[in-house]
């Protein structure tokens, strides 16, 4: 049976300085990231077995244990590489990535109303969870999205291009409870490269993730 594995982080542990510091990225990819890897595989298992003894009495919490475990791995998987310590400012044409200023501005109205909507839905986010830029098929255009822990509130056949993680763990030990200082700091480290691709990928796919009636 096919398992998920941690991927690699690719930059080391010190390249988001000052935005964050290098011992919240080892903590967050080696033990978090780590333990949703694990958490899917588990409930893999486990739904194996059930099964194969034909014994579902707990297949609630397992159906709920892998969309939260499995949710978690892949917008992880994601963040990383959505940051660079070459990152920031914003999208431009003159940057290889004039196909996603437009459509943030065609979405949005302006970089600027976008860049308020992503900020404000991370940082308010109730508990834990993730501020999203996503791109949604059915419509073509791009949305953000509040996520509640990994795998609440989203749009069904949305992808998910740009991830601002706003759980405590991502930030605590160097902006404490100040969330939104984390959020507007992350936008210093936004690799737009990594973005556009991303938005390119899932245009392209569209139709085969979700055929409009």
């Amino acid at each position: 049976m096919a398992t998920y594995t941690l991927p690699e982080l690719p930059y080391d542990y010190a390249a988001l300085e000052p935005v964050i510091n290098p011992q919240i990225i080892e903590l967050h990819h080696d033990k978090h990231h780590a333990a949703y890897v694990k958490g899917a595989n588990d409930t893999l298992e486990q739904l194996e077995e059930a099964r194969d003894k034909e014994a579902w009495g707990a297949i609630n919490g397992l159906q709920k244990n892998l969309a939260y475990h499995l949710s978690g791995h892949i917008l992880h998987s994601i963040y990383w590489h959505n940051m660079s310590g070459d990152g920031g400012g914003e999208p431009l044409a003159t940057d290889g990535v004039g196909d996603l200023a437009e459509a943030i501005t065609e979405s949005f109205g302006t970089f600027a109303g976008f860049k308020s909507q992503l900020t404000k839905a991370s940082a308010t986010t109730q508990g834990s969870g993730w501020g999203v830029l996503a791109y949604e098929p059915l419509s073509g255009r791009l949305i953000v999205e509040q996520v509640y822990d990994h795998q609440g509130n989203v749009g069904q056949g949305s992808v998910p291009i740009l991830v601002f993680d706003a759980w405590e763990h991502a930030f605590y030990l160097q902006y404490k409870n100040q969330k939104v200082d984390f959020i507007e700091a992350m936008w210093r480290v936004v690799n737009w490269q990594d973005v556009a691709k991303r938005y390119a990928a899932a245009k392209e796919r569209a139709d085969v993730l979700l055929l409009a009636p």
